[in-house]
């Protein structure tokens, strides 16, 4: 039986790595866990953030999303959501080239009795596209995809946002 020594090599090599990953922390995100039990969001209910949002809350299986806002520990509050185009170039014929699609949201944290947990947060996205006229219907599905994108961004960013607000009890 002859073991050959870059066998043996490969294998070493091959447990060092399996060694250095496991040391070095990494873990996949698991589920967020907020420090409250119940939450009002203020978004209508055929918001396409609102939804998404509260779909990612309710994934976690430990925060109620309550209808009222009354009876919620904490409310989500909308202060304002905004998309836009913006120019960026130009052509030579003086048509658009490239431009910004823009997606701004804002929103805070309070109690049902007004004590603010999360002051005003504003939060923008921004995706640069480039533009061909004779790609129009194209250009506009792109940008729905984009928007789509940016949203999932911003629900991501709520719930890192959330996760990590302290109440005073």
């Amino acid at each position: 039986m002859r073991i050959s020594l870059s066998s043996v090599m490969k294998k070493l090599l091959l447990l060092q790595l399996v060694f250095i990953l496991s040391a070095c922390g990494f873990a996949l995100r698991g589920p967020v866990s907020f420090p409250f039990s119940s939450l009002y969001i203020a978004l209508p209910d055929a918001s396409p953030l609102g939804g998404e949002l509260k779909r990612q809350i309710r994934a976690n299986g430990k925060t109620e999303i309550l209808s009222s806002p009354e009876k919620a520990q904490v409310i989500l509050e909308v202060m304002g959501e905004s998309r836009e185009k913006q120019i960026l170039s130009l052509n030579s014929q003086g048509r658009v080239r490239e431009y910004n699609l823009l997606y701004t949201f804002s929103f805070r944290l309070r109690s049902p009795d007004g004590r603010e947990y999360l002051a005003p947060v504003s939060m923008q996205f921004k995706r640069t596209v480039t533009f061909n006229e004779s790609q129009v219907l194209a250009k506009e599905a792109e940008d729905a995809l984009l928007y789509r994108d940016m949203q999932s961004d911003l629900v991501q960013q709520i719930m890192r946002r959330l996760s990590v607000v302290k109440l005073d009890q």
